[in-house]
């Protein structure tokens, strides 16, 4: 008689989703010896953003901040060794580029995606469970149907987030030329015959688009809108020190404040983490400067509306879109007439159906999010002992940092140091030049002495 053979070892750390985040904890996990992890996704490939990759736009974040360099530059899946593989290292040292075309780091990642070993597409997890101490993950062949599970020690959840219809444009979900930013290269085409084209949205993926319009339809007479709720387009904070709020010292200062300290610091630091490159409007501007050469500046069809909210968007006459817009500062409402609506409205994050199973096992705060540590494992119940990690989720605890990929190979290193209990990459413990919290102790002030007290002293002293 045969002896069945034994259930396969579970692994240590499982993660849901592979996106640019999970990828670097698979980079970084790969080497370990004796650790044995697994990521699945249920996409047949990796793709980035592929909705965005318009030509000539550029990542936001330098080169460094690629899969593995900035916690382990040796690490075999660096950007620099990707150029190495491709035979592009000459050719990147002549361009002398700090931040890479988004195109490329779309492929750079693709690159490794396809050489790691603990990577899997095409398979989807379909339910979460906690059994006998371990987790167990249901899984879907995406392309044959074929079920199957595995069990995990430690879970990381990298679903990644999902694009934002803001509730006054629900009416529209559906409309043939109204549609999210994330799908804008899939769904350019049908803007073709479009007269009048909105944009909604104050961010990069708004500029990026507006500028793409811009280029496309030079000279056409189609007219191009830009209505942004924030006052001013204002660019994103890109000075050294400034920069150091995306450090883990700011982490660890955020995540020490209290909850609704964190909650309105998420919303008054816009400028830090939702505002568009410089460089970006930058081109907007020298592209509207050159389109008017010889002619008024309001020959141009081009209106770029600020501190304009839209506060309900209706399918209107001949398959045309109605906007009902009120200005913030004068309160004026307003209403605009277009063909077609992009809405680089933002992302946010989203809790995966798979999750559901454990639900009840999880410690939700009272807004329904996570409650997560500075490890970035997430609160349970006492029962649910294993690890349960989340990436790209905790803006809430963690501050501005959370969707930057400059932060994203810091975070997967505490991830993997949390999971195997011990030291397994090596992190600085002071990053930035600012001191974000005030001092432990606190100095005294000294006391100034008055002008006829220093007269006293002086005449004393002859």
């Amino acid at each position: 008689m045969d002896t069945p053979a034994a259930p396969p070892a579970p692994y240590d750390l499982l993660g849901v989703g592979i996106g640019p985040f999970n990828l670097s904890l698979a980079a970084l996990a790969e080497p370990v010896p004796g650790l044995r992890t697994l990521f699945c996704d249920q996409r047949p490939e990796f793709r980035w953003h592929p909705g965005m990759l318009v030509d000539g736009a550029r990542m936001q974040v330098p080169f460094l901040a690629d899969l593995v360099s900035l916690v382990d530059p040796t690490n075999p899946w660096s950007f620099l060794n990707y150029l190495r593989d491709r035979d592009r290292l000459f050719p990147f040292y002549f361009a002398e580029r700090f931040q890479l075309p988004r195109r490329e780091y779309d492929h750079y990642c693709r690159w490794a995606a396809e050489r790691l070993g603990n990577c899997r597409f095409g398979t989807e997890v379909t339910a979460l469970h906690w059994q006998q101490g371990l987790f167990r993950a249901e899984l879907t062949d995406t392309a044959t149907g074929r079920r199957s599970h595995v069990h995990a020690r430690n879970l990381a959840l990298g679903v990644g987030t999902r694009p934002v219809l803001p509730e006054a444009f629900a009416v529209l979900d559906g409309h043939p030329r109204a549609f999210h930013s994330a799908d804008y290269l899939d769904r350019r085409g049908d803007l073709a015959g479009a007269r009048d084209i909105t944009v909604v949205g104050s961010g990069q993926s708004g500029a990026e688009v507006l500028l793409d319009l811009l280029r496309r339809h030079d000279g056409d007479g189609v007219r191009l809108r830009w209505l942004t709720r924030t006052r001013a387009l204002a660019p994103m904070e890109y000075s050294k020190l400034g920069l150091e709020h995306f450090t883990p010292d700011y982490t660890r200062y955020f995540h020490s404040l209290p909850e609704p300290v964190r909650d309105t610091l998420v919303a008054a630091q816009w400028q830090l983490h939702k505002a568009a490159s410089a460089e970006t409007l930058a081109e907007i501007h020298d592209h509207l400067y050159e389109r008017t050469i010889g002619r008024p500046i309001d020959t141009a069809p081009v209106e770029i509306t600020p501190g304009t909210a839209v506060t309900d968007a209706r399918p209107g006459p001949r398959g045309g879109i109605e906007l009902h817009c009120r200005h913030a500062d004068s309160g004026a409402e307003h209403l605009v007439r277009t063909d077609a609506v992009v809405l680089a409205t933002g992302y946010r994050a989203a809790r995966p159906a798979a999750l559901e199973p454990l639900a009840h096992l999880i410690d939700w705060d009272a807004a329904g999010r996570y409650r997560v540590d500075l490890d970035h494992r997430v609160a349970t119940r006492p029962q649910l002992t294993g690890g349960l990690y989340v990436q790209n989720a905790e803006l809430h605890t963690h501050g501005v940092g959370t969707p930057d990929l400059g932060l994203g190979a810091h975070r997967a290193a505490v991830i993997l140091n949390a999971v195997t209990g011990r030291t397994v990459h090596r992190l600085p413990t002071r990053t930035a030049w600012t001191g974000f919290a005030p001092p432990r102790a606190a100095i005294a002030t000294p006391t100034i002495p008055r002008p006829q007290e220093l007269t006293r002293a002086a005449t004393a002293g002859r």
